[in-house]
């Protein structure tokens, strides 16, 4: 049974039931109580209104305590293990990462028989955007300069991280099919494997819709792509995944939460992310102009202070710009149309977000972010 009470951020900035039971104390209470040294469940504090799994702030008897539970079509143990691995290897290197508890046999993706669990000590700071909707612009720009900094710490910290890619393409952020020579062959060939978005795509004629989309600007940039050196990146650099000392503008970033859609990608991928979801306000695309230059810039800036990027890497970053969302959007539509069977869901990932998001930087305004990002070279 879903509690009305509690809603969930939906696609189009409005509130929602939950495609997923929020959390009940009793199956937290019997989760925490695997993890040694947490003790009884005392209270659920806060629950996360994040959409694609359900998550909570909880108390026990012997300290707070993130939870968060996937469902098994989502994230298995193994999947699950592959983003604690990533995790654990960004906190070794100084990456503020909270800690991931684990039960008494060492493991930390706690299975029952439908759900995967995790378990996070809680993130130190204020977590001041976690209300905030994803593609929501970034509050300020000294948030943006940090937020930029800190990414490319992350990056630094991941260069010789060497685990494989992915075993799921579900809700990851990967760019296998934005980095190959023809995307259309690249989908193509992933389809036997992926079941759910072959049905959704043979129900419409995607190879000319997504084609479309993005032959402009793929053409600009398949060269390029097969040089860049891989790492395992983020995926998700939203403002909401980072927590603060305040809500200062100068506030200094104390913790990098929630490595759910990293995957193995590049660099300028994982930048290119982090300026969509946090410098475009893609809730409000109906104005046109929606482009936040200066956090855009600040963003970049940001990350420039710790890694340099020359005049050809700032050019591919703008080029990638209208293409980041291309893999991750078939993720969601294969998501909705496979697991919680939303097609109206399916629906906005496909029209609005991969489409439209590539459309949107056909025109003026989109061109005009473009062209300052690469003037900022």
């Amino acid at each position: 049974m879903i509690d009305d009470a509690h809603l969930a951020h939906g696609l189009a900035g409005d509130q929602l039931t939950p495609d997923w039971p929020p959390l009940a104390a009793n199956e937290v209470s019997s989760v925490v109580e695997r993890v040694p040294g947490l003790g009884a469940l005392r209270a659920i504090e806060w629950r996360s209104p994040r959409p694609l799994s359900a998550a909570a702030l909880v108390t026990t008897a012997n300290g707070r305590v993130f939870v968060k539970r996937h469902h098994r079509s989502v994230r298995s143990e193994a999947t699950l293990g592959e983003e604690h691995r990533f995790a654990a290897h960004l906190r070794e290197r100084g990456v503020p990462v909270p800690r991931i508890l684990h039960d008494a046999g060492g493991a930390t993706a706690l299975g029952t028989r439908d759900w995967v669990f995790e378990i996070h000590e809680p993130a130190r700071g204020a977590d001041i955007y976690r209300d905030a909707f994803s593609w929501s612009p970034i509050g300020g720009r000294g948030h943006a300069l940090a937020a930029g900094a800190m990414l490319a710490r992350l990056h630094t910290a991941a260069e010789h991280y060497e685990a494989p890619q992915r075993n799921t393409h579900i809700l990851v952020a990967r760019a296998d099919i934005l980095a190959s020579s023809d995307p259309l062959a690249a989908i193509v060939a992933q389809l036997p494997s992926r079941p759910a978005l072959a049905r959704y795509l043979g129900a419409r004629d995607w190879r000319s819709e997504i084609g479309a989309a993005i032959a402009p600007w793929h053409d600009r940039v398949a060269a390029r792509l097969r040089t860049q050196p891989t790492l395992w990146t983020h995926g998700d650099w939203h403002v909401s995944n980072l927590c603060w000392s305040g809500p200062e503008d100068d506030a200094v970033i104390t913790d990098v939460l929630d490595v759910g859609l990293a995957a193995r990608t590049f660099a300028m991928f994982d930048l290119a992310t982090a300026i969509e979801r946090n410098a475009i306000a893609w809730l409000e695309v109906a104005r046109g102009d929606i482009a936040r230059h200066d956090l855009a810039l600040a963003i970049v800036a940001g990350y420039r202070s710790i890694r340099p990027l020359d005049a050809a890497a700032m050019d591919l970053l703008a080029d990638l710009l209208p293409l980041v969302h291309l893999d991750f959007a078939l993720s969601e539509v294969e998501y909705f149309e496979g697991i919680t069977k939303r097609r109206d869901h399916a629906d906005v990932a496909y029209h609005t977000f991969l489409r439209g998001h590539a459309a949107w930087f056909a025109g003026s305004h989109g061109r005009a972010l473009l062209e300052a990002i690469r003037s900022a070279a």
